[in-house]
């Protein structure tokens, strides 16, 4: 007969009242990264409709609140935890220089920290080399990995909250999390924007930049939440997301205050259409329902292909159709210019920038496969360890 832990029943009783409420510092943990993964988009938006004329953009302020936000529900963890005997985090901690707090809570204050380090790190180098630089850059570098450092922070939070709950807390932990997870595929999506623009659709590298790391977080996702159709959820989330800006930055007026200004533009320019993640998701979602009992490198070794022909074979039609006429209207957004933009450029003109074919793409693909299928096996083996996580 089995027999319920006493450790992780105990544990559970403290997190789960009568109401089964979530703790606020868990919200506050996903409300820092809501914060950033809106402020980073509405950023770009202001560099395609603005320009950079100042650090301090209501854009800024949105992406640096996420580290003020980590700061303020981190240190009420640690400092609650290690100075508090009777606090009953103190058996879900772990000691870090001298201090208690959950795992999570010590990756996310190293984010927080970062992310505050990186602000005038980056006003300093724009004023140096120019205001308009690319996404990747020393101070955006030590930005992202302060976001990256509070994500995995708010998704230990989450996880090991949710290892130790049971009945209802356990299932609203269980959205949480998928939640968290959407945000976190818009977010690594984001920093593969250069990538996977539009016009770079019908070119190989677009698929092998979202092979390697996407299928990661469909695999991880599916086994820590323990939800059938995880990854379907967290790619819905990703594509209302990025369908709801589309919608409402135009909105709003924005005129180039830099230049030259090679398009003319009267309102903020939203990001492109989302990738449709969402087809090869539902497969995926399919394929580790259907193989649980398998070994995880057998797995893998499907999962790849699975990826990236589904993903290819909506996504190439698709996006013939984004370069067509029929898809510059408000919803799918395709006739947005940011003012930087060429008259003569591929985004321009709505051309394919060396679209390849035969031998080249099946080459890149293939390598597509390979490495859908070792994010894959990365997942899975990541997924099953966080469902051990209990501190």
């Amino acid at each position: 007969m089995a027999t319920a832990n006493p450790a992780v029943t105990a544990n559970a009783a403290v997190y789960e009242s009568a109401e089964s409420n979530i703790p606020w510092y868990l919200w506050c943990a996903v409300l820092a990264v809501t914060s950033v993964t809106i402020g980073a988009h509405w950023d770009v938006s202001w560099h395609r409709s603005i320009g950079r004329d100042t650090f301090w953009t209501p854009a800024h302020m949105a992406i640096y609140a996420c580290g003020v936000l980590a700061g303020i529900c981190c240190s009420y963890l640690i400092f609650n935890t290690t100075f508090r005997s009777a606090s009953d985090l103190r058996s879900s901690s772990v000691g870090v220089f001298g201090f208690r707090a959950p795992l999570g809570a010590f990756l996310a204050a190293w984010g927080g920290v970062a992310m505050l380090t990186s602000a005038p790190f980056d006003n300093w180098w724009h004023n140096a080399y120019g205001l308009d630089v690319k996404i990747v850059s020393p101070p955006h570098t030590l930005l992202m990995l302060g976001i990256f450092a509070i994500e995995v922070g708010s998704l230990f939070l989450i996880t090991a909250a949710m290892n130790r709950a049971d009945g209802a807390l356990f299932k609203k932990l269980q959205w949480l999390l998928l939640y968290l997870g959407g945000l976190m595929v818009v977010l690594t999506m984001f920093f593969r924007m250069e990538y996977t623009w539009d016009v770079r659709l019908h070119t190989a590298e677009a698929y092998i930049s979202v092979a390697i790391g996407v299928p990661t977080y469909f695999a991880m996702f599916w086994e820590s939440s323990r939800h059938r159709w995880a990854a379907t959820i967290t790619t819905a989330f990703y594509s209302l997301f990025l369908i709801g800006l589309i919608l409402i930055l135009p909105l709003f007026p924005a005129e180039p205050k830099l230049g030259p200004v090679y398009q003319p533009v009267h309102q903020f320019i939203p990001p492109l259409f989302p990738l449709l993640l969402i087809v090869p998701a539902f497969f995926m979602d399919m394929l580790l329902a259907k193989t649980q009992t398998w070994k995880p490198w057998l797995i893998a070794l499907i999962s790849g292909p699975v990826f990236v022909l589904t993903f290819v074979g909506v996504e190439w039609p698709f996006a013939n159709f984004l370069m067509a006429k029929a898809a510059d209207n408000r919803f799918f957004g395709a006739g947005y210019l940011d003012y930087g933009t060429p008259s003569w450029s591929h985004a321009a003109l709505r051309t394919f920038l060396d679209p390849e074919h035969g031998f080249v793409l099946w080459k890149g693909l293939a390598f597509a496969m390979l490495y859908a299928a070792i994010s894959t096996w990365i997942g899975i083996a990541l997924g099953k360890w966080m469902r051990k996580v209990q501190r």
